[in-house]
């Protein structure tokens, strides 16, 4: 018996499609969002989850909340679990932060924002944390968001940094799946739940474009 953890990625909303960075910014879902949430919600209702945890931004806490209503399953807020901050780029397009600050574009690092390492290991801490509370054999689904899960999950799996860019990014309401092994953490599945298309994410962008 192993636990898993799913990492569900939030719904979209108007920002992501303007392509504007969200970051803490608490922005709701739209009607896209709604749907792809209560979608999400069904598929992932039939693996029996054994608890629901999100992040405290209510794009994340509407997603995980349809599959609490379906599961019948309390959702715990962390935020932890948050995206990660964009300092001056919130709000923002990419076309706006690249005639901006084409530096700090080429390297991803808005001024004022936060560091990937610290996001990675804020969000990694969050996960560990939360599945040590399930039983051997238990399933927990986190509710985040796209850089902040792909860089829990890289820090979680051990990789290197320079490695880090290796996970592709998540589409709204695609999920990871990770199981702890004798020798640890474990990807099982990522970017599962929709067909390959662009990803619209604060996530930097050799990981969101072809």
């Amino acid at each position: 018996m192993s636990r898993r953890v799913v990492c569900l990625r939030h719904g979209q909303t108007l920002w992501n499609a303007e392509h504007r960075f969200q970051g803490h910014s608490d922005i709701p879902l739209d009607e896209t969002g709604v749907a792809q949430a209560a979608r999400a919600a069904s598929l992932l209702a039939s693996l029996r989850p054994d608890m629901i945890v999100s992040s405290d931004l209510q794009r994340a806490l509407t997603t995980a909340s349809a599959l609490g209503r379906v599961t019948g399953l309390d959702v715990a807020v962390d935020k932890d679990l948050r995206e990660r901050g964009g300092g001056e780029w919130e709000g923002l397009t990419r076309d706006e932060i690249f005639a901006g600050w084409p530096r700090e574009y080429a390297a991803w690092n808005a001024p004022g924002g936060e560091e990937v390492a610290d996001v990675a290991e804020r969000v990694s801490a969050s996960i560990r944390r939360w599945a040590a509370e399930l039983d051997s054999d238990g399933l927990l689904v986190i509710a985040s968001h796209g850089a902040a899960i792909r860089l829990g999950v890289s820090r979680l799996l051990g990789l290197p940094p320079e490695l880090w860019s290796a996970l592709g990014g998540l589409g709204n309401c695609s999920w990871s799946v990770l199981e702890e092994g004798r020798k640890g953490w474990r990807l099982l599945e990522h970017n599962a739940g929709t067909l390959p298309e662009p990803i619209q994410s604060d996530d930097s962008p050799e990981v969101t474009q072809d």
